[in-house]
């Protein structure tokens, strides 16, 4: 309930932010051109706050919080009084039009980049690139614990997910990449990983993972939390001792216990735990007792548990001075577009899969735990956000900013402007092709929910 409540707050601060920006930018080019504004509204329905300035514009507040709009006086929609008609819209030049209608959209943009800035001098805490545990196809290509990514082809990477999105994004290419790692004797290497060999159908979510690369900030430790009644190793193992080795093999997680401690069982045991505690490395003898997995399966068992929850220590570290931070806003900022771009491009021509579309319920979830991480990762969340609805509202779809520049830059070849019959045809397809994307927006919101 508490995630609920949090994630729907979050989400009604990020929007309401994000969308006042976007209508402030369309609202303060149009009275520089002159045009009358007739209502600021942040939200859609009847205004549960409202006043009126000295200009005759009304700022509201509404009761759905999902938007906003700005209301210019126009002929198409209102009847204007003749000493009025220098105000109107509908009476500017097409080049005023076109700036008014790109204001929203660069403020958008504006506001991406100023949010990069503060995170960046506020400092941007992170997981580096390095690998916990190569498995499958990354400990075929060389890849091994300890290994920090530097380079994905010719793209650097500092943080985990830039290596992660890197490496999706080729995989869904279908090509093999180069990656240049630094190994714990400080030396570089060069390893290649084939992406080009994972099944079709592949989960482009865990791609890392399926390429044999188990993130060492996602990996828990063997940290013995509580140990069972009857457990074999009563006596042996204490809560609080980190578990390094089983019968010789090394243990870096959590989740390779188990397997080792079956192997152990199957060969009739006993075998040796080795654990740190206090500083200090032991060696325990430990027989694995028979019992039963939450499915009733027959197990070998030592009887210890490991903390359910595990928030892994951020070990990068990204801060730079007010200058500088400039710089580095503005070339992330290009990064997170061209990959956004990217991504698009690859859903449109089928090489990303429909689920990449998500929508407010998603949005809702990641600002809540964004926010819980702290605020250089809420201020990440919401440059990413407003750098998505800035590249969202271009889209050519009629009823959006990318739609009304169409209709302009038409309006400029053929030197008039369209037909209101055109446009109200346009219209109708843009409410279609929105109404479309907004139901698999939430599709695959809904199967988020779903666990799998």
């Amino acid at each position: 309930m508490t995630d609920f409540i949090g994630s729907v707050w979050w989400m009604i601060v990020s929007l309401g932010l994000l969308v006042t920006f976007h209508e402030f930018g369309h609202y303060w080019v149009g009275r520089m051109c002159g045009v009358k504004v007739l209502r600021f509204s942040v939200g859609f329905g009847r205004p549960l706050w409202s006043r009126r300035d000295k200009h005759g514009t009304e700022f509201a507040i509404a009761a759905l919080p999902l938007g906003g709009y700005v209301k210019f006086l126009d002929e198409r929609e209102v009847e204007v009084h003749p000493h009025e008609r220098g105000q109107a819209f509908n009476h500017k030049t097409v080049w005023q039009r076109i700036a008014i209608v790109a204001a929203g959209p660069a403020a958008n943009l504006l506001l991406c980049i100023l949010l990069l800035w503060a995170m960046f001098v506020i400092g941007k805490q992170d997981y580096s690139a390095t690998v916990g545990r190569a498995t499958g196809m990354a400990a075929t290509a060389g890849l091994v614990s300890g290994d920090r990514l530097l380079r994905v082809d010719d793209r650097s990477v500092v943080t985990l997910g830039e290596a992660s999105m890197a490496l999706t994004a080729a995989a869904m290419d279908r090509r093999d990449v180069k990656v240049e790692v630094v190994d714990l004797a400080d030396q570089i290497q060069t390893r290649t990983l084939p992406l080009s060999q994972l099944p079709a159908g592949f989960d482009e979510r865990r791609v890392p993972l399926l390429a044999g690369l188990h993130w060492q900030a996602w990996m828990q430790p063997a940290l013995v939390d509580s140990l069972t009644a009857d457990s074999a190793v009563a006596g042996q193992l204490q809560a609080g001792d980190l578990i390094v080795a089983i019968d010789g093999q090394r243990i870096d997680s959590a989740e390779q216990v188990s397997p080792e401690i079956q192997a152990l069982g199957r060969h009739g045991g006993p075998g040796m735990i080795e654990v740190l505690r206090g500083g200090e490395r032991l060696a325990l003898e430990v027989t694995p007792r028979q019992g039963k997995d939450g499915k009733g399966q027959p197990q070998w068992q030592i009887g210890v548990g490991f903390a359910s929850t595990y928030s892994p220590p951020y070990d990068t570290l990204m801060r730079y001075g007010p200058l500088d931070a400039v710089t580095a806003a503005v070339r992330e900022t290009g990064r997170l577009g061209a990959d956004s771009l990217a991504m698009m491009a690859r859903i449109v021509t089928g090489k990303a899969s429909l689920q990449n579309v998500s929508g407010p319920v998603t949005i809702a979830r990641v600002a809540n735990v964004s926010a819980k991480r702290g605020v250089d990762w809420f201020l990440q969340f919401l440059a990413l956000l407003s750098l998505s609805l800035c590249i969202i509202n271009l889209l050519p779809i009629p009823i959006l900013d990318g739609g009304h520049l169409l209709y302009y830059l038409i309006e400029l070849v053929k030197g008039s402007p369209l037909s209101e019959r055109a446009i109200a045809a346009g219209q109708y397809i843009g409410l279609a092709l929105l109404a479309g994307l907004m139901g698999l927006a939430f599709y695959n919101d809904i199967l988020g929910l779903v666990p799998r």
